[in-house]
């Protein structure tokens, strides 16, 4: 019995306001992309850079397993070999959907459960900033905490 050695990248996509806004507060932008889009967005991306070969060494092992609009963060499996060829086509991306963005790769896991950790506390960091941004006091209670506990509950429910 021969087991699949996959890698597990986190990856958050930034966007880039269309329109420099000078003196203006910085807002949150969500994305409105689900796991399939971002999925064919990257199979274009791969097919561009790397031709068929890439995409026939990639595509047997490349799933989207978890996005969320709220954050912008997205959770992608791919066997072990092909990783650098999903990060190199990550990086190459420049908009999904007519939306310019940086996509940014930011934990590579060898397990789905450290992506899982890596996934909640990036999560609670993002909610920070929101926070942040909006001048919220520390024990100001807000729509975040249902969503930092749905998407835990969420991302914790993820599988191989």
């Amino acid at each position: 019995m021969v087991r699949f050695k996959n890698r597990w990248l986190l990856v958050e996509f930034l966007p880039i306001p269309s329109i420099p806004q000078s003196g203006a507060v910085a807002q949150t932008i969500q994305l409105n992309l689900d796991g399939r889009q971002i999925h064919s967005v990257l199979k274009q991306s791969i097919l561009s850079n790397y031709g068929d070969i890439g995409w026939g060494a990639v595509a047997l092992s490349l799933s989207v397993k978890y996005f969320s609009p709220t954050t912008n963060i997205c959770i992608i499996r791919v066997g072990r070999e092909q990783h650098k060829i999903v990060w190199g086509a990550l990086t190459l991306l420049d908009g999904l959907e007519n939306m310019r963005l940086i996509p940014h790769v930011v934990h590579v896991s060898g397990t789905i459960k450290h992506v899982q950790l890596a996934a909640i506390a990036h999560n609670r960091t993002v909610i920070a900033r929101y926070r942040a941004m909006a001048n919220a006091p520390v024990a100001y209670q807000d729509s975040y905490d249902a969503y930092l506990e749905s998407s835990n509950r969420d991302i914790e429910s993820l599988e191989d």
